[in-house]
């Protein structure tokens, strides 16, 4: 990705019909410093994007929309000050120092920048935005629309395939999953039926699954065969809440499928439990279950070794909450 092209791109469109020197102007510089950031001679720090975009009457609340309450609002005065809150809540929990890792930069910066001190440069920011948060398309959809900036079209119409692929055919994530199994990886090349058997697929939907995955370019073939993972985007479904639900749906429908046809020593496990609880003991429970999925997520991402593809769904069902008549 080249950032300081898409940072140029990014900045044209927001200006508009206008011209350079009357939006300068109207930022409040004396020289024309569009002309220098659309022809990417110098860039703005991180807060000249923010403060064009209140300029062009974009809706004070975008970024809370994106990123939650906590999120600043936008305005033509907007600092580094409410920069460096952004950045912390982009990258929430992340230590300094990985965050220096990610952007080639050192600690100290970084520190300045989440203190508001300093702040980075809009092509840094982008970087950031992609590199730590993995959010850019979503990020720059609040201001334009992607496909109008040709730095970021094809990695737009990537994810949009991606995306298409992950609502209509969820259980092809079943198949790239199964790649990452050692036991595939030290194949001497690709052996049909053995992602079905990893994952309780036919052979039909493991064909299908595979060529769908390298038509999004998800996938690739190596000299030896074996498919390998490739470009995968991140994909908030949060995004889409309708969604977001039929993927909940499909995930658990999979796993009480299952359930029928588990042997009567399975190491899977499916449980219940059907109690009364107060207000109180209930947020408790809430809170213990999102600090179980996120403990998870973290033994997922130190785990050293690939063996099995698996499946987690969790359930916390309050039976009298009932969607709108």
């Amino acid at each position: 990705m080249d950032y300081e092209r898409l940072a140029s791109e990014l900045v044209r469109k927001l200006r508009g019909a206008r011209s350079q020197a009357a939006v300068s102007r109207r930022l409040g510089y004396q020289a024309n410093v569009l002309y220098m950031w659309e022809s990417g001679r110098r860039f703005p720090p991180a807060s000249g994007l923010f403060r064009l975009a209140a300029r062009s009457r974009a809706e004070a609340s975008l970024l809370v929309h994106w990123l939650g309450p906590a999120a600043p609002a936008l305005q033509p005065s907007w600092s580094a000050r409410q920069t460096g809150q952004l950045l912390s809540l982009l990258a929430p929990g992340v230590p300094a120092s990985e965050l220096s890792r990610s952007l080639r930069v050192d600690r100290g910066t970084v520190a300045r920048w989440l203190t508001g001190r300093t702040e980075p440069r809009l092509p840094v920011w982008l970087r950031l935005v992609d590199e730590v948060a993995h959010r850019l398309v979503e990020f720059i959809e609040m201001f334009c629309d992607p496909a109008g900036l040709p730095a970021l079209a094809s990695l737009y119409r990537d994810l949009q395939a991606q995306e298409r692929l992950a609502y209509d055919a969820p259980s092809s994530h079943l198949v790239m999953r199964a790649l990452e199994l050692d036991a595939y990886k030290a194949l001497p090349g690709h052996r049909p039926g053995f992602i079905a058997a990893a994952t309780g697929l036919s052979l039909p939907e493991e064909e299908r699954y595979l060529a769908a995955l390298k038509q999004a370019g998800q996938v690739r073939r190596d000299r030896a065969g074996l498919y390998r993972v490739a470009r995968v985007l991140t994909l908030d479904t949060r995004r889409n809440p309708e969604r977001n639900r039929r993927l909940k749906q499909h995930f658990a429908a999979a796993a009480l499928g299952r359930l029928h046809t588990l042997p009567k020593q399975a190491r899977s496990l499916f449980s219940y439990n059907l109690f009364c609880a107060s207000r109180a003991d209930l947020e408790r429970i809430r809170e213990l279950h999102i600090e179980y999925f996120e403990r998870m997520r973290r033994i997922v991402a130190e785990s050293k070794q690939a063996d099995h593809v698996v499946l987690i769904n969790q359930q916390l069902l309050l039976l009298d909450e009932r969607a709108a008549d």
